[in-house]
């Protein structure tokens, strides 16, 4: 793992710009991205950026279920309204979270995944040590898959909405085994909530219990992360 350690979330979405800046410069088509706060400050940095990204793809790692895509909790329409809709990619894919058959529809990403192999993949860190919403205990090997979300995940997302029983209960996520096959990674993870995770994923033992841990395991991870992240780090 490449740790850079950064001073605060704005200055870590310009250090992962940096890393995409250099996969662009080497051919890097096709993009995993991720949602919630801790990629915000590098999808800024991209669209106040001179960067053309309308010949890349990009495949999102999750979905609400029961959300549409012009829902505005959905992951959707974050994306399009955090980056899609100023800086248009070729082609965008996120999991419908108001598939009539979710199995098909995982198959169906499934096939996307396969389709446009992910060159860098963005990822958040959960403070359990999720990664997309892969909670703990989920097989290393999964693909994508439905998730009932944990109550520590509800109660992290009912921050964006009127009342806890309006956060979706189930979410579509793609899986590690599919995450650990993109050719680099960049986690992001600002904090002292992060601390637990971020000193589990880095110097702890590699297990499902905890799910980023099996980054160890990857050819080619940049962490970066502030201070109050990495304060349990020895």
């Amino acid at each position: 793992m490449n740790i850079i350690r950064v001073k605060d979330a704005q200055e870590g979405g310009k250090k992962a710009f940096e890393v995409i800046q250099e996969g662009m410069n080497k051919g890097v088509k096709t993009f995993g991205l991720a949602t919630g706060s801790t990629p915000e400050s590098l999808y800024s940095t991209m669209v106040a950026s001179d960067l053309d990204f309308s010949d890349k793809i990009s495949v999102n790692l999750d979905e609400y279920v029961g959300l549409s895509a012009d829902d505005d909790q959905s992951y959707r329409y974050f994306m399009n309204s955090h980056l899609f809709d100023q800086k248009p990619f070729k082609e965008t894919f996120v999991p419908d979270g108001k598939a009539a058959d979710l199995d098909a529809e995982c198959k169906r990403y499934d096939q996307v995944i396969e389709d446009h192999p992910i060159d860098i993949q963005v990822l958040g860190i959960g403070q359990n040590g999720h990664i997309g919403f892969n909670e703990p205990g989920t097989s290393f090997d999964i693909t994508t898959h439905v998730v009932a979300l944990t109550e520590s995940t509800i109660n992290a997302n009912k921050r964006n909405f009127e009342k806890v029983e309006d956060v979706p209960t189930h979410a579509l996520s793609m899986g590690i085994g599919s995450i650990m096959k993109s050719k680099k990674l960049i986690l992001m993870a600002f904090g002292v909530e992060k601390a637990d995770a971020v000193k589990g994923m880095i110097e702890g033992p590699v297990t499902e219990e905890l799910p980023a841990s099996i980054l160890q395991k990857h050819d080619d991870v940049v962490v970066i992360i502030d201070e109050a992240a990495a304060s349990k780090l020895k």
